[in-house]
């Protein structure tokens, strides 16, 4: 139902309280930030809208009429319940500023989300955040159909509806059990050997197999899976046991390769497995809150990958 034309609007109601309060039209303009002028126009607009006069007005100032005190306390029933419904607006808003919801590629939310997370709760230790992982195909998913605040993501490119910004870099590695053939050669796997050979792979839709299925194109595509797993753990165990060769994220071998339980078979030149891992969000949008915190303390402590004299490769860390 729509508002009868004689209600004033809430700016004019406050305006009166204020007058009957200090008994002043001129000290009311002032507390209210209004000239004089401006605030006589608008009690004389509001007798005329109501059609009765509402001020006493006299040398020594200006007090409510017999019908003015009546509207003054309307008035004050609605100023109150207007501030009533404004502090509520900002508490929903504090609460919904204060919540974060993140869907991560599996590697991101494995090996880097924790250590982002960290800081932010360091930064803003009063964000509860909920973090989801899925596949790189199913993040960009989430984060179109509004499910997440903030999506990251693997692969070659930004997936269409969304932009993005680089906030790392990573490479795929292949690996083996010690025992393995590929665990002793020397010589560098080259592009026809991998693309024929039948891998241990992540299940498609995930920016590593993407990735890898790119770099492989040039040879003839890659072979099909011996098997296909849906999580980096999966992977490892299946190439400790013997499986096979398996393609995976280097962060989430680092450990393994340490103790020698993988060994990473070295690659030709050829077979580029660099990846970027992305931020991303609805086009035509920008993070905000504490999605653009987090956006911003991912670009502060995450550095690109760069090769190590012994073939090694590490993570250059920058510090904030």
């Amino acid at each position: 139902m729509a508002l009868s034309p004689r209600v004033p609007e809430l700016g004019a109601l406050e305006l009166l309280l204020a007058v009957a309060r200090l008994g002043s039209v001129g000290r009311a303009a002032a507390e209210l930030g209004v000239s004089q002028p401006t605030a006589s126009a608008r009690i004389k607009g509001m007798e005329r809208q109501i059609g009765v006069p509402l001020l006493d007005r006299s040398p020594r100032g200006s007090r409510p009429t017999e019908a003015g005190r009546l509207v003054v306390e309307w008035a004050r029933h609605v100023v109150e319940a207007a501030q009533s419904l404004d502090a509520g607006i900002d508490a929903l808003r504090e609460r919904r500023d204060a919540r974060l919801v993140v869907v991560a590629s599996l590697t991101v939310a494995e090996y880097l989300m924790p250590g982002w997370l960290l800081a932010l709760h360091e930064s803003s230790p009063g964000t509860a955040v909920t973090l989801r992982t899925a596949n790189s195909a199913d993040v960009a998913g989430h984060v179109l159909a509004g499910d997440a605040d903030l999506g990251f993501v693997e692969g070659p490119s930004t997936p269409a509806g969304l932009a993005g910004a680089v906030v790392a870099a990573d490479r795929l590695v292949v690996v083996v059990a010690p025992d393995h053939p590929w665990a002793r050669r020397r010589a560098r796997l080259t592009g026809e050997e991998l693309a024929a050979t039948a891998l241990v792979l992540r299940e498609p839709g995930s920016g590593t197999r993407e990735v890898l299925e790119m770099a492989l194109a040039p040879f003839g595509g890659a072979a099909r899976p011996r098997l296909e797993l849906a999580s980096s753990t999966a992977l490892k165990a299946a190439a400790m046991t013997g499986a096979g060769p398996v393609c995976l994220s280097e962060l989430a071998v680092v450990e393994e390769l340490a103790t020698r339980r993988l060994v990473a078979v070295p690659l030709a030149e050829e077979l580029d497995l660099r990846r970027p891992l992305r931020a991303v969000w609805p086009a035509g949008q920008r993070p905000g809150g504490p999605a653009r915190e987090l956006l911003t303390l991912t670009r502060r402590t995450a550095g690109p990958l760069r090769p190590h004299r012994s073939g090694a490769v590490h993570r250059k860390v920058s510090k904030s």
